[in-house]
């Protein structure tokens, strides 16, 4: 992996930490299970929401090193979900054209599809990258 990697954008990310209290950030940054608890305890309580505004630049780094950087731009495939993703836009984005219309006829698999990407999303496109089959 080249040091020019950029996968993840900071800027992004501190976008998202403004909803940070509800785990966005963290799902961006490919930790779902700490998302998931941000999400359901409100940040840990909005303490762990203030801390995290100071690890962003550490959670940046990491899901750069973490994750490929390649034809999908991850920060297109997040917009995409996040406001398209019961009609399977950011599914169709990524060329997983069976499952994105599936989503669009199914709203985004009755809701648990969306869950399941907001979970997944980084892997599945570096997975996709890594294959090199998109080339």
């Amino acid at each position: 992996m080249t040091k020019d990697n950029n996968s993840h954008s900071i800027v992004i990310g501190y976008i998202l930490w403004i909803l940070g209290f509800m785990g966005a950030h963290r799902f961006y940054y490919g930790r779902p299970i700490s998302g998931i608890i941000w999400f359901f305890t409100l940040g840990l309580f909005l303490i762990g929401w203030i801390v995290d505004l100071f690890l962003i630049p550490g959670m940046d780094k990491s899901a750069d090193r973490r994750f490929l950087q390649g034809p999908i731009n991850y920060n297109i495939a997040w917009v995409l979900l996040t406001f398209l993703g019961v009609f399977g836009i950011h599914r169709f984005y990524q060329r997983k054209w069976i499952t994105g219309l599936l989503y669009l006829l199914t709203v985004g698999l009755f809701g648990i599809g969306i869950i399941y990407d907001w979970c997944t999303l980084n892997d599945q496109i570096d997975e996709l990258h890594r294959d090199g089959t998109l080339n």
